[in-house]
């Protein structure tokens, strides 16, 4: 086997949305997997729509999802004289030729294919007609001379074997008339131009690839081995929308998702290995390969990618888990104000609380919300359970409480904990009449992490001072 050289190519027009993302994931995977290059082309040869904010965003959302390219990112519209350059070695090797259709031509085109019920196809007017009979003032475009008998054959590695007739792939437009290369030229220059061996990309270009196919062969070129792999589809098997979750990896992040468990999601989306449904990437790389893509369109799961990413949330380590949400603060929603109040101390409680933190938490976001107790300011505002607890009698409890905790020398998780089973014991109340009382008064929440772990870091001036505020309303 040939070095292995694939290729992510996305148009800056917008955010990298989930589905090229995926298609950028099977790419860096099949790379890495074979111990090929991954490279990065920028398609931004729509002027008008290309933006620098999309590039950086491409960037960044590939950069953070850890799929790292080979050499520098490549920009297409850079590259457009080269593409100019072998539109004009097609013309003059008979592969393409000169085409002076007027809008009025290519008008009545459309409507006679409108009338017959058929796609839009050019008549090859031009094929075989002398240009010195073009009309004077036509600036002409250049047309591929495409085979119109026979068939393209692509022999996809997904999809399988895919007949084209040829009759039914017209004289595509390489360079327009203002000079400019067209997608169908500057896809195959640059493949060709990288080195590209395997095309990996949705099966909505396979009708391109029977396209440029024949661009390849016009050039006498090594056509590079296909694989289409299907769309992603929302859950109720319509095509993917922002409903859905068609959204850019940047929201994911916003949205709390780990990078390991994003990458672990999409690459299950229509890629398997049994029934496993955990991987580190490590094992993707040394399991993936293009032979167990699914033919049929995946279905995309919230819910799924929520589990999904608590289960990386608890398997990470502490360490790990507290390292990861200090690194994506400013992108979740009130991390900004969160981590302007991060101080050491604050620093050192929110390490010491990840443990209950991560048991309840399904997402970073969850995570944070979750630590808001630590961060809130006395007196704490209640939400509604947590006040009615502490109507129902909570506050009679704290009162009764408050001087026995004041008493401890140790202050600690299971030394509290003690004096609380006491105190239950002593009173034949259950622990948890005890424990939300608790709970509402250190955190203002009815649900926490365990509530002696938040005795511990939350330390004894502030726990006794919340539970006094309480006691004495």
């Amino acid at each position: 086997m040939s070095q292995i050289v694939t290729r992510f190519a996305p148009s800056p027009t917008g955010f990298l949305h989930i589905g090229g993302a995926r298609t950028a994931l099977f790419n860096w995977l099949y790379a890495r997997r074979f111990g090929g290059t991954f490279l990065l082309r920028i398609e931004d040869t729509d002027r008008e729509r290309s933006t620098e904010a999309a590039v950086e965003a491409i960037l960044d959302g590939l950069g953070w999802l850890g799929l790292d390219w080979d050499g520098e990112a490549i920009s297409q519209f850079a590259r457009a004289a080269r593409h100019r350059e072998v539109a004009h070695q097609l013309l003059a090797s008979g592969g393409a030729y000169r085409c002076y259709a007027s809008p009025e031509d290519l008008e009545d085109m459309r409507r006679k294919a409108r009338l017959e019920g058929k796609p839009m196809r050019y008549d090859g007017r031009w094929r075989d007609r002398d240009p010195a009979q073009a009309p004077p003032g036509v600036a002409p475009v250049i047309r591929l001379r495409a085979r119109q008998e026979g068939e393209t054959i692509i022999d996809d590695k997904v999809q399988g074997k895919v007949v084209f007739a040829n009759k039914d792939l017209d004289d595509l437009v390489l360079l327009r008339s203002d000079g400019n290369p067209t997608y169908m030229l500057a896809v195959v220059v640059d493949d060709h131009d990288m080195g590209v061996t395997n095309v990996i990309r949705g099966d909505d270009h396979l009708t391109n690839a029977a396209r440029q196919t024949q661009i390849y062969q016009a050039l006498g070129w090594d056509i590079p081995v296909w694989a289409h792999i299907p769309l992603i589809h929302g859950p109720d098997g319509a095509k993917l929308s922002k409903r859905h979750g068609a959204l850019g990896v940047d929201a994911y992040r916003a949205m709390g998702y780990l990078p390991a468990a994003l990458r672990n999601y999409l690459v299950r989306l229509g890629w398997s290995q049994g029934d496993k449904e955990f991987f580190t990437t490590d094992e993707i790389i040394a399991a993936f390969d293009l032979s167990a893509i699914g033919r049929s369109a995946s279905r995309f799961d919230f819910a799924k990618l929520e589990n999904m990413n608590g289960h990386f949330m608890r398997a990470m380590s502490d360490d790990e888990l507290y390292k990861a949400l200090i690194a994506t603060l400013p992108h979740l929603p009130g991390g900004a104000e969160f981590a302007a109040k991060l101080d050491d101390h604050r620093r050192a409680q929110l390490r010491a609380a990840i443990p209950g933190l991560k048991e309840r938490a399904k997402t970073l976001v969850e995570l944070l919300d979750g630590a808001a107790f630590l961060f809130a300011e006395r007196p704490l505002p209640m939400d509604e359970k947590a006040a009615d607890i502490l109507a129902q009698g909570g506050r009679a409890h704290l009162a009764a409480l408050l001087p026995k905790l004041e008493t401890l020398v140790e202050w600690s998780g299971p030394a509290a904990e003690a004096v609380v089973r006491a105190y239950a014991e002593a009173e034949s109340v259950k622990l948890g009449a005890i424990a939300q009382p608790l709970r509402a008064a250190l955190t203002g929440r009815s649900t926490s992490p365990g509530i002696f772990d938040v005795l511990t870091v939350l330390g004894r001036e502030e726990s006794l001072g919340r539970i006094e505020d309480q006691a004495r309303l």
